[in-house]
């Protein structure tokens, strides 16, 4: 076979441990208890054993053991891919919260680490906590907790002598000054997240699992609690602090709460901006998707840029002399989109998709023209090997959306 055959052949043989990796990682999430760390270690021993022995072949001179050498390749490379999940599963289920530690008032002082959300029962947040104890003893919590301020009351306001415009009056106060990057020594009550059974509807507890977030719970407030205090203010998540004083400016600036909150939602991810009528609405007429940053924002606004970048590019013979012009066009695309994620919060959504578009572009810049069902199966792959937990919230067909 020549070297044009073979080079063309290397995608196509590549692309058997890709699909593995991917239904290996599949077929983990479908499980209901994870296995024995060496369960593990046998089964990826297996793996590599059999990958291993698939490329001592000369894959030009198979014969009638082709299919078989290309068996072990797809059946080793998703061996592989299952015990590094649940080893990943494993690893990160130890550092769930202590079911001992639910609804008990714990002292924990963290910072906060995201943009302020605000309802109308309140404020939440995401928190890290850096220390925490129970009655003065030190405890261990998960590291990221999403909290709720809910005001002055004990219990969230839920039995507060005003109802609902109770619940409101006292969140003016105080909760609303949470900002990004700061200290706070709060009084907490925590729990595991738990979502309801629905099947094939919003899975809570696996959005909190891929976020990170082992715990949720509320800040406590009543008379016989520690006060809140604000410890210090710090130089991190600049990047937060910055998307939420443009959310402040587009609710002082536009006069309609309506278009404040869509506007909000569209320039800095803020959903919860948006009220819940709007949302019946947009769900009813099959377009809520457009509210929420995802995948295809984020891939449309690197095709504007690199097209953008790309013209620009090629007025200037100096340029174009010292870099290729489509090459300056795909980094560019690729960097504007990076920063338009991270200002827009850097979902998981917009973390995928970022991947796949390196990805891409990554073999575009090494001149490797591979067919679009190898390009395909490495983004996936890539992604995936990050991000295992992608194939159940996304959807495995939907990553080719950028791609495709």
């Amino acid at each position: 076979m020549s070297l044009t055959a073979t080079s063309g052949f290397a995608p196509a043989r590549l692309g058997l441990p890709l699909l593995g990796w991917v239904v290996g990682s599949a077929l983990q999430l479908q499980q209901a208890q994870w296995l024995s760390t060496w369960q593990d270690a046998t089964i990826a021993a297996t793996g590599v054993a059999m990958v291993w022995w698939a490329t001592r072949w000369r894959w030009h001179q198979w014969g009638k053991a082709r299919w078989a050498a290309a068996a072990a390749l797809l059946v080793g490379a998703a061996l592989v891919a299952y015990a590094v999940t649940d080893l990943r599963a494993q690893r990160y289920g130890l550092q769930a919260l202590d079911p001992g530690l639910e609804g008990r008032n714990l002292r924990v002082i963290g910072r906060v680490e995201a943009m302020v959300q605000q309802d109308e029962l309140g404020t939440r947040f995401r928190f890290r906590p850096q220390s925490a104890s129970l009655d003065g003893q030190p405890v261990t919590v998960p590291a990221r907790a999403d909290l709720a301020w809910y005001g002055n009351t004990v219990d969230g306001g839920r039995d507060g002598p005003g109802g609902m415009l109770d619940i409101w009056a006292q969140a003016q106060a105080g909760p609303q000054q949470v900002r990004p990057g700061e200290i706070w020594g709060l009084t907490v009550r925590l729990k595991a997240p738990h979502g309801a059974s629905n099947p094939m509807g919003f899975d809570y507890e696996l959005a909190m699992w891929e976020q990170g977030v082992q715990a949720v719970g509320y800040v406590r407030t009543g008379a016989k609690d520690e006060p809140p205090l604000r410890l210090a203010q710090t130089h991190w998540h600049l990047v937060e602090q910055g998307r939420q004083r443009v959310r402040d400016h587009i609710s002082a600036t536009v006069s309609d709460r309506r278009y404040a909150g869509l506007i909000a939602a569209l320039v800095v991810g803020d959903q919860r901006a948006i009220d819940r009528s709007d949302w019946d609405i947009f769900r009813a007429t099959g377009v809520a998707h457009l509210m929420s940053i995802s995948g295809l924002h984020i891939t449309m606004f690197a095709w504007l840029a690199a097209a953008l970048v790309g013209a620009i590019w090629r007025r200037s013979v100096r340029l174009c002399l010292a870099f290729p012009a489509p090459h300056a066009a795909l980094l560019g695309g690729l960097l504007f989109a990076a920063a338009y994620a991270v200002f827009c919060g850097w979902g998981i959504p917009a973390q995928r998709t970022l991947l796949m578009l390196l990805t891409l572009c990554l073999l575009r810049l090494t001149g490797r023209q591979w067919p679009w069902p190898q390009t395909w199966l490495l983004a996936c792959a890539v992604v995936v090997a990050l991000d295992p937990w992608a194939l159940l919230q996304a959807g495995f067909w939907l990553s080719f959306v950028a791609v495709g």
